[in-house]
């Protein structure tokens, strides 16, 4: 199927001008730019946070404390009661930040603090958050 595939796309483009021809290797090559490879520590996106922590007034403060310690904005938090769920003989919720961009070096500094807390029950999830938007970026 992908050799048919191509075969309709070779059709459809041998009777369109040379200039909305799609190029062979799908992007024009004039388009390049040589950028530097940045160190995982300096790159910046946005992260998908999971935590799971004891149910307990002020947890979610230390954790926001935290992050702003570090510099990391919070663009959204989740906190449902309904999920709460037993860890170990203790009542434990999924916390769920997501953050504003930021750098990972940033990130590491303020995740270690959080996996350092008393009331963090297991490892943390982490996901970048990756957008096609360059304005974003």
């Amino acid at each position: 199927s992908s050799v048919i595939a191509d075969l309709v796309d070779v059709a459809r483009g041998r009777d369109a001008a040379q200039a909305s021809r799609v190029p062979p290797l799908a992007f024009q090559s004039g388009s390049l730019a040589d950028l530097p490879v940045l160190p995982i520590s300096a790159v910046t996106s946005a992260y998908y946070l999971r935590i799971t922590a004891l149910d307990a007034p002020g947890v979610l403060a230390r954790i926001a404390t935290l992050l702003a310690d570090k510099g990391i904005s919070i663009e959204a938090v989740i906190q449902k009661q309904s999920d709460i769920r037993d860890v170990g003989g203790e009542a434990c919720v999924p916390i769920i930040i997501l953050t504003q961009r930021v750098r990972e070096a940033q990130l590491e500094a303020a995740l270690r603090a959080i996996e350092a807390l008393a009331e963090v029950r297991g490892p943390l999830t982490r996901l970048r958050v990756e957008t096609l938007d360059p304005a974003s970026a």
